[in-house]
Protein backbone atom coordinates (compact mmCIF):
# COMPACT_ATOMS: atom_id res chain seq x y z
CA UNK A 1 0.00 0.00 0.00
CA UNK A 2 1.17 3.51 -0.74
CA UNK A 3 0.47 5.16 2.58
CA UNK A 4 0.48 3.50 5.99
CA UNK A 5 -2.37 3.84 8.44
CA UNK A 6 -1.48 6.03 11.42
CA UNK A 7 -1.71 4.43 14.85
CA UNK A 8 -1.81 5.78 18.39
CA UNK A 9 -0.64 3.42 21.14
CA UNK A 10 -2.54 4.01 24.40
CA UNK A 11 -0.58 2.96 27.48
CA UNK A 12 2.58 3.12 25.38
CA UNK A 13 5.06 3.05 28.28
CA UNK A 14 3.94 -0.29 29.79
CA UNK A 15 5.12 -3.76 28.75
CA UNK A 16 2.33 -4.42 26.25
CA UNK A 17 2.63 -0.87 24.91
CA UNK A 18 6.35 -1.40 24.40
CA UNK A 19 5.62 -4.68 22.61
CA UNK A 20 3.15 -2.87 20.32
CA UNK A 21 5.87 -0.38 19.44
CA UNK A 22 8.48 -3.05 18.62
CA UNK A 23 6.00 -5.05 16.50
CA UNK A 24 4.93 -1.96 14.54
CA UNK A 25 8.48 -0.79 13.83
CA UNK A 26 8.73 -1.16 10.03
CA UNK A 27 5.25 -2.72 9.80
CA UNK A 28 4.13 -2.79 6.14
CA UNK A 29 0.62 -1.43 6.83
CA UNK A 30 0.78 0.57 10.08
CA UNK A 31 2.92 3.35 11.55
CA UNK A 32 3.01 4.61 15.16
CA UNK A 33 2.63 8.38 14.96
CA UNK A 34 1.21 9.05 18.44
CA UNK A 35 2.03 7.65 21.88
CA UNK A 36 -0.21 8.27 24.87
CA UNK A 37 0.13 7.41 28.54
CA UNK A 38 -0.86 8.66 31.99
CA UNK A 39 -0.96 12.41 32.71
CA UNK A 40 2.30 12.15 34.70
CA UNK A 41 4.16 11.02 31.55
CA UNK A 42 2.55 13.57 29.24
CA UNK A 43 4.87 16.20 27.78
CA UNK A 44 7.99 14.05 28.01
CA UNK A 45 9.55 12.35 25.04
CA UNK A 46 8.94 8.62 24.86
CA UNK A 47 12.64 7.98 25.48
CA UNK A 48 12.69 10.25 28.54
CA UNK A 49 9.55 8.74 30.05
CA UNK A 50 10.48 5.07 29.61
CA UNK A 51 14.14 5.55 30.54
CA UNK A 52 15.57 2.39 32.09
CA UNK A 53 12.11 0.75 32.14
CA UNK A 54 12.45 -0.48 28.54
CA UNK A 55 11.70 -4.21 28.87
CA UNK A 56 12.00 -5.50 25.33
CA UNK A 57 14.87 -7.66 24.10
CA UNK A 58 15.42 -5.34 21.12
CA UNK A 59 16.43 -1.66 21.35
CA UNK A 60 13.80 1.06 21.44
CA UNK A 61 13.00 2.01 17.82
CA UNK A 62 14.48 5.33 16.77
CA UNK A 63 11.14 6.32 15.21
CA UNK A 64 9.43 6.66 18.62
CA UNK A 65 12.21 8.01 20.83
CA UNK A 66 11.45 11.67 20.22
CA UNK A 67 7.65 11.38 20.04
CA UNK A 68 6.14 13.54 22.78
CA UNK A 69 3.75 11.58 24.98
CA UNK A 70 0.17 12.80 25.02
CA UNK A 71 -2.19 12.52 27.97
CA UNK A 72 -4.32 9.45 27.24
CA UNK A 73 -7.32 11.14 28.90
CA UNK A 74 -7.25 13.97 26.32
CA UNK A 75 -9.18 11.76 23.95
CA UNK A 76 -9.88 14.23 21.13
CA UNK A 77 -6.25 15.39 21.00
CA UNK A 78 -4.90 11.82 20.87
CA UNK A 79 -7.47 10.62 18.34
CA UNK A 80 -6.93 13.56 16.03
CA UNK A 81 -4.62 12.67 13.19
CA UNK A 82 -4.62 8.88 13.66
CA UNK A 83 -6.64 6.25 11.83
CA UNK A 84 -7.04 3.86 14.78
CA UNK A 85 -5.70 3.17 18.27
CA UNK A 86 -4.19 0.15 19.97
CA UNK A 87 -5.14 0.14 23.64
CA UNK A 88 -3.04 -1.17 26.53
CA UNK A 89 -4.03 1.39 29.15
CA UNK A 90 -3.47 0.67 32.83
CA UNK A 91 -6.67 1.82 34.55
CA UNK A 92 -9.59 0.31 36.43
CA UNK A 93 -11.97 -1.82 34.38
CA UNK A 94 -14.73 0.80 34.50
CA UNK A 95 -12.31 3.56 33.47
CA UNK A 96 -11.05 1.46 30.55
CA UNK A 97 -14.60 0.70 29.37
CA UNK A 98 -15.46 4.38 29.44
CA UNK A 99 -12.32 5.70 27.76
CA UNK A 100 -12.32 3.08 24.99
CA UNK A 101 -15.93 3.97 24.16
CA UNK A 102 -14.95 7.65 24.22
CA UNK A 103 -12.22 6.97 21.64
CA UNK A 104 -14.62 4.96 19.48
CA UNK A 105 -17.11 7.85 19.54
CA UNK A 106 -14.47 10.12 17.95
CA UNK A 107 -14.85 7.80 14.91
CA UNK A 108 -11.56 6.11 15.78
CA UNK A 109 -11.52 2.29 15.79
CA UNK A 110 -10.09 0.80 19.01
CA UNK A 111 -8.30 -2.55 19.04
CA UNK A 112 -7.75 -3.39 22.69
CA UNK A 113 -5.49 -5.71 24.63
CA UNK A 114 -7.51 -5.00 27.77
CA UNK A 115 -10.15 -7.24 29.32
CA UNK A 116 -12.71 -4.52 30.09
CA UNK A 117 -14.88 -5.01 26.98
CA UNK A 118 -14.45 -8.76 26.53
CA UNK A 119 -17.99 -9.38 27.75
CA UNK A 120 -19.67 -6.36 26.19
CA UNK A 121 -22.24 -8.27 24.07
CA UNK A 122 -21.66 -6.37 20.81
CA UNK A 123 -17.85 -6.15 21.06
CA UNK A 124 -16.06 -8.92 19.13
CA UNK A 125 -13.33 -10.83 21.01
CA UNK A 126 -11.21 -12.27 18.24
CA UNK A 127 -8.55 -14.87 17.62
CA UNK A 128 -8.30 -14.12 13.89
CA UNK A 129 -7.71 -17.74 12.86
CA UNK A 130 -10.64 -19.00 14.95
CA UNK A 131 -13.60 -16.60 14.87
CA UNK A 132 -13.16 -13.87 12.23
CA UNK A 133 -16.91 -14.01 11.55
CA UNK A 134 -17.49 -12.22 14.87
CA UNK A 135 -16.57 -8.95 13.12
CA UNK A 136 -20.20 -9.04 11.90
CA UNK A 137 -21.29 -7.73 15.30
CA UNK A 138 -19.42 -4.44 14.73
CA UNK A 139 -22.23 -2.93 12.65
CA UNK A 140 -24.63 -3.44 15.55
CA UNK A 141 -22.13 -1.92 17.97
CA UNK A 142 -21.77 1.15 15.76
CA UNK A 143 -25.52 1.70 15.87
CA UNK A 144 -25.42 1.60 19.66
CA UNK A 145 -22.48 4.02 19.81
CA UNK A 146 -23.91 6.29 17.12
CA UNK A 147 -20.79 6.04 14.97
CA UNK A 148 -20.04 5.39 11.32
CA UNK A 149 -16.38 4.31 11.64
CA UNK A 150 -15.66 4.08 15.38
CA UNK A 151 -15.92 0.77 17.24
CA UNK A 152 -14.11 -1.46 19.74
CA UNK A 153 -12.64 -4.92 19.10
CA UNK A 154 -10.67 -6.90 21.67
CA UNK A 155 -8.42 -9.93 21.85
CA UNK A 156 -8.91 -12.66 24.46
CA UNK A 157 -6.86 -13.56 27.50
CA UNK A 158 -3.26 -14.57 26.84
CA UNK A 159 -3.40 -17.93 28.64
CA UNK A 160 -6.15 -19.50 26.51
CA UNK A 161 -4.02 -19.28 23.37
CA UNK A 162 -2.00 -22.26 24.60
CA UNK A 163 -4.96 -24.70 24.47
CA UNK A 164 -8.05 -23.10 22.84
CA UNK A 165 -6.61 -23.21 19.28
CA UNK A 166 -6.16 -27.00 19.59
CA UNK A 167 -9.73 -27.39 20.77
CA UNK A 168 -10.85 -25.22 17.85
CA UNK A 169 -9.01 -27.52 15.44
CA UNK A 170 -10.85 -30.48 16.98
CA UNK A 171 -14.30 -28.90 16.88
CA UNK A 172 -15.80 -31.62 14.65
CA UNK A 173 -15.04 -34.23 17.33
CA UNK A 174 -17.17 -32.20 19.78
CA UNK A 175 -15.11 -31.63 22.94
CA UNK A 176 -17.46 -31.87 25.93
CA UNK A 177 -15.18 -31.53 28.97
CA UNK A 178 -11.75 -29.92 29.39
CA UNK A 179 -9.45 -29.74 32.40
CA UNK A 180 -6.51 -27.38 31.92
CA UNK A 181 -3.68 -26.14 34.09
CA UNK A 182 -1.71 -23.19 32.77
CA UNK A 183 1.86 -22.38 33.76
CA UNK A 184 2.16 -18.67 33.06
CA UNK A 185 5.17 -16.43 32.48
CA UNK A 186 5.86 -13.41 34.68
CA UNK A 187 5.66 -11.01 31.73
CA UNK A 188 1.93 -11.76 31.80
CA UNK A 189 1.90 -9.59 34.92
CA UNK A 190 3.84 -6.88 33.05
CA UNK A 191 7.03 -7.64 34.95
CA UNK A 192 10.51 -9.05 34.45
CA UNK A 193 12.84 -10.74 36.93
CA UNK A 194 14.57 -7.47 37.81
CA UNK A 195 11.25 -6.08 39.00
CA UNK A 196 10.01 -9.33 40.54
CA UNK A 197 13.05 -11.09 42.07
CA UNK A 198 10.87 -13.16 44.40
CA UNK A 199 9.68 -15.12 41.36
CA UNK A 200 13.14 -16.60 40.74
CA UNK A 201 13.02 -20.26 41.69
CA UNK A 202 9.42 -19.83 42.80
CA UNK A 203 5.87 -20.81 41.82
CA UNK A 204 2.74 -18.92 42.87
CA UNK A 205 -0.50 -20.94 42.58
CA UNK A 206 -2.78 -17.94 42.08
CA UNK A 207 -3.31 -15.31 39.38
CA UNK A 208 -6.20 -12.99 40.19
CA UNK A 209 -9.19 -13.44 37.87
CA UNK A 210 -7.30 -15.72 35.52
CA UNK A 211 -9.14 -18.97 36.10
CA UNK A 212 -12.55 -17.48 35.40
CA UNK A 213 -11.24 -15.91 32.16
CA UNK A 214 -9.62 -19.18 31.11
CA UNK A 215 -12.83 -21.15 31.66
CA UNK A 216 -15.32 -18.71 30.10
CA UNK A 217 -13.56 -16.81 27.29
CA UNK A 218 -13.14 -19.79 24.93
CA UNK A 219 -16.92 -20.27 25.02
CA UNK A 220 -17.43 -16.69 23.84
CA UNK A 221 -14.90 -17.21 21.03
CA UNK A 222 -16.83 -20.31 19.92
CA UNK A 223 -20.18 -18.50 20.19
CA UNK A 224 -22.41 -17.15 17.43
CA UNK A 225 -23.62 -13.71 16.42
CA UNK A 226 -27.37 -13.64 17.03
CA UNK A 227 -29.60 -10.54 17.00
CA UNK A 228 -26.66 -8.17 17.14
CA UNK A 229 -24.80 -9.77 20.06
CA UNK A 230 -22.43 -12.66 20.57
CA UNK A 231 -24.07 -15.61 22.31
CA UNK A 232 -21.42 -17.84 23.96
CA UNK A 233 -21.27 -21.56 23.23
CA UNK A 234 -22.55 -23.84 26.00
CA UNK A 235 -19.84 -26.48 25.66
CA UNK A 236 -17.30 -27.78 26.33
CA UNK A 237 -17.33 -27.33 30.07
CA UNK A 238 -13.87 -26.07 31.03
CA UNK A 239 -12.21 -26.04 34.44
CA UNK A 240 -8.80 -24.42 34.96
CA UNK A 241 -6.02 -23.82 37.41
CA UNK A 242 -3.60 -20.96 36.62
CA UNK A 243 -0.11 -20.92 38.10
CA UNK A 244 2.64 -18.30 37.84
CA UNK A 245 6.02 -19.89 37.06
CA UNK A 246 9.57 -18.47 36.78
CA UNK A 247 9.87 -17.96 33.02
CA UNK A 248 9.91 -14.59 31.27
CA UNK A 249 7.85 -15.39 28.14
CA UNK A 250 5.58 -18.30 27.30
CA UNK A 251 2.38 -19.74 28.74
CA UNK A 252 2.28 -23.55 28.87
CA UNK A 253 -0.91 -25.57 29.34
CA UNK A 254 -1.46 -29.18 30.35
CA UNK A 255 -4.93 -30.12 29.13
CA UNK A 256 -7.24 -33.15 29.32
CA UNK A 257 -10.14 -33.49 26.88
CA UNK A 258 -13.25 -35.64 26.62
CA UNK A 259 -14.90 -35.84 23.18
CA UNK A 260 -18.39 -36.75 22.06
CA UNK A 261 -17.02 -38.37 18.89
CA UNK A 262 -14.10 -40.77 18.81
CA UNK A 263 -10.89 -39.75 17.05
CA UNK A 264 -7.53 -41.41 16.48
CA UNK A 265 -4.23 -39.79 17.38
CA UNK A 266 -3.42 -39.49 13.68
CA UNK A 267 -6.72 -37.71 12.99
CA UNK A 268 -6.18 -35.29 15.87
CA UNK A 269 -2.63 -34.42 14.77
CA UNK A 270 -3.75 -33.95 11.16
CA UNK A 271 -6.46 -31.50 12.28
CA UNK A 272 -3.86 -29.52 14.26
CA UNK A 273 -1.27 -29.12 11.54
CA UNK A 274 -3.81 -28.39 8.81
CA UNK A 275 -5.74 -25.87 10.88
CA UNK A 276 -5.76 -22.55 9.05
CA UNK A 277 -7.95 -19.49 8.86
CA UNK A 278 -8.72 -16.10 7.39
CA UNK A 279 -5.29 -14.58 8.28
CA UNK A 280 -3.48 -17.24 6.23
CA UNK A 281 -6.00 -16.89 3.38
CA UNK A 282 -5.54 -13.10 3.35
CA UNK A 283 -1.77 -13.23 3.89
CA UNK A 284 -1.88 -10.87 6.87
CA UNK A 285 1.62 -9.54 7.75
CA UNK A 286 1.60 -10.93 11.31
CA UNK A 287 -0.09 -14.23 10.50
CA UNK A 288 1.95 -17.39 11.02
CA UNK A 289 2.33 -19.50 7.88
CA UNK A 290 1.39 -22.54 10.00
CA UNK A 291 -0.74 -21.61 12.99
CA UNK A 292 -0.26 -24.84 14.98
CA UNK A 293 2.71 -27.19 14.92
CA UNK A 294 2.70 -30.67 16.44
CA UNK A 295 5.93 -31.83 18.08
CA UNK A 296 6.62 -35.56 18.20
CA UNK A 297 9.42 -35.48 20.80
CA UNK A 298 8.46 -36.53 24.34
CA UNK A 299 10.11 -33.46 25.86
CA UNK A 300 8.49 -30.79 23.65
CA UNK A 301 7.20 -28.14 23.50
CA UNK A 302 9.66 -26.30 25.72
CA UNK A 303 9.64 -22.58 26.49
CA UNK A 304 13.38 -22.26 25.85
CA UNK A 305 13.19 -23.95 22.44
CA UNK A 306 9.71 -23.31 21.09
CA UNK A 307 8.19 -20.08 22.43
CA UNK A 308 9.24 -18.10 19.34
CA UNK A 309 7.72 -20.53 16.83
CA UNK A 310 6.52 -18.55 13.79
CA UNK A 311 7.90 -15.34 15.28
CA UNK A 312 5.96 -15.97 18.49
CA UNK A 313 2.65 -16.02 16.62
CA UNK A 314 2.28 -19.79 16.28
CA UNK A 315 1.09 -22.36 18.83
CA UNK A 316 3.07 -25.50 19.70
CA UNK A 317 1.31 -28.70 20.76
CA UNK A 318 2.94 -31.92 21.96
CA UNK A 319 2.58 -35.00 24.18
CA UNK A 320 -0.79 -35.95 22.75
CA UNK A 321 -1.70 -39.29 24.27
CA UNK A 322 -4.68 -41.27 25.46
CA UNK A 323 -5.82 -40.73 29.04
CA UNK A 324 -7.18 -43.14 31.62
CA UNK A 325 -9.99 -40.83 32.77
CA UNK A 326 -10.51 -38.45 29.86
CA UNK A 327 -10.08 -39.38 26.19
CA UNK A 328 -6.88 -37.47 25.37
CA UNK A 329 -4.31 -35.20 27.02
CA UNK A 330 -1.76 -32.81 25.56
CA UNK A 331 0.63 -29.96 26.33
CA UNK A 332 0.39 -26.58 24.57
CA UNK A 333 2.65 -23.53 24.45
CA UNK A 334 2.13 -19.98 23.18
CA UNK A 335 4.04 -16.72 23.45
CA UNK A 336 2.06 -14.63 25.89
CA UNK A 337 3.07 -11.11 24.78
CA UNK A 338 3.14 -11.89 21.04
CA UNK A 339 0.35 -14.35 20.13
CA UNK A 340 -1.29 -13.78 23.52
CA UNK A 341 -1.20 -10.00 23.76
CA UNK A 342 0.22 -7.28 21.49
CA UNK A 343 0.86 -9.54 18.49
CA UNK A 344 -2.65 -10.96 18.64
CA UNK A 345 -4.09 -7.43 18.77
CA UNK A 346 -1.98 -6.30 15.81
CA UNK A 347 -3.09 -9.34 13.80
CA UNK A 348 -6.68 -8.47 14.75
CA UNK A 349 -6.12 -4.90 13.47
CA UNK A 350 -4.70 -6.34 10.24
CA UNK A 351 -7.80 -8.49 9.82
CA UNK A 352 -10.07 -5.49 10.42
CA UNK A 353 -8.09 -3.43 7.90
CA UNK A 354 -8.20 -6.23 5.30
CA UNK A 355 -11.98 -6.54 5.74
CA UNK A 356 -12.52 -2.78 5.38
CA UNK A 357 -13.38 -1.93 9.01
CA UNK A 358 -10.24 0.16 9.57
CA UNK A 359 -9.52 2.73 6.87
CA UNK A 360 -7.84 6.10 6.55
CA UNK A 361 -9.87 8.87 8.15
Amino acid sequence: MSEKLKVAVLGATGMVGQRFITILDNHPWFEVTTVAASPRSAGQTYEESVGDRWKMEVPMPESVKKLVIKDVTNVKEVAEGVDFVLSAVNMSKDEIKAIEEEYAKTETPVVSNNSAHRWTPDVPMIIPEVNPEHVDVIEFQKKRLGTTKGFIAVKPNCSIQSYAPALSAWKEFEPTQVVATTYQAISGAGKNFKEWPEMEGNIIPFISGEEEKSEKEPLRIWGKVENGVIVPASSPIITCQCIRVPVLYGHTAAAFVKFNKKATKEELIEKLVKFSGKPQELGLPSAPKQFIQYMEEDNRPQVALDVNYEGGMGVSIGRLREDTIFDWKFVGLSHNTLRGAAGGAVECAELLKALGFITKK
